[in-house]
């Protein structure tokens, strides 16, 4: 149960990984893929830490497809790129970042927390009993799309803003993210939400 130590293995992939890359990812594992993975990346995964990049920063891409970590009770997933529907389904201790994600994200999500640098798509935080998701929107459309019957959402406060930071920073040194090197510039609570079990 405890694992190995941090980064005990390291494993480095180029090109396009197929279904469930870094399932039942384990503490002490770090793998890192450059290219772009399918459906499933870090599923049940318990520790450890997985990153995803592309090979270069030129528009934003769409790295990984559905259903990402799902039921996650631990470790850290790092994506610059977007993420497809159903992101961190039934995460329970995972913290996972991404730069945007299609519907159902957070869905049944019990712990953990999710950082979503960009744009979500419809019934967010369905189901949501645990955990936090801040997520990126200095738009104020972000609301529009949280399913309002057991999530609540309100504007970052500066001690969020400390936990952005931290995360932000991880996220930037684990992929080199454009994105992230920019919000770590100018990092404002009014451009952040978090998101929560409602009564939370």
């Amino acid at each position: 149960e405890e694992g190995l130590p941090a980064d005990t293995l390291k494993l480095r992939f180029e090109g396009q990984a197929g279904q469930s890359f870094g399932a039942f990812c384990h503490k002490g594992m770090n793998l890192k893929l450059v290219g772009e993975a399918q459906d499933y990346v870090g599923k049940s995964m318990a520790g450890g830490t997985i990153i995803i990049r592309p090979a270069h920063y030129e528009r934003e891409d769409v790295l990984m497809g559905n259903t990402v970590a799902y039921g996650a009770t631990g470790g850290s997933l790092f994506v610059s790129g977007l993420a497809g529907e159903r992101l961190g389904v039934r995460n329970s201790g995972a913290t996972i970042v991404v730069e945007g994600c299609g519907d159902h994200g957070c869905e049944y999500m019990t712990g953990g927390t999710v950082l979503v640098l960009g744009k979500v798509g419809n019934n967010f935080a369905a189901g949501m009993s645990g955990g936090r998701a801040i997520v990126y929107d200095p738009t104020d459309a972000f609301p529009l799309h949280v399913n309002p019957k057991m999530a609540a959402a309100r504007r970052a406060d500066p001690v969020d803003v400390i936990e952005i930071k931290t995360v932000l920073e991880a996220h930037y040194l684990a992929t080199e993210s454009p994105r992230a090197a920019e919000l770590l510039q100018d990092l404002k609570a009014g451009d952040f939400w978090v998101v929560s079990a409602a009564g939370h």
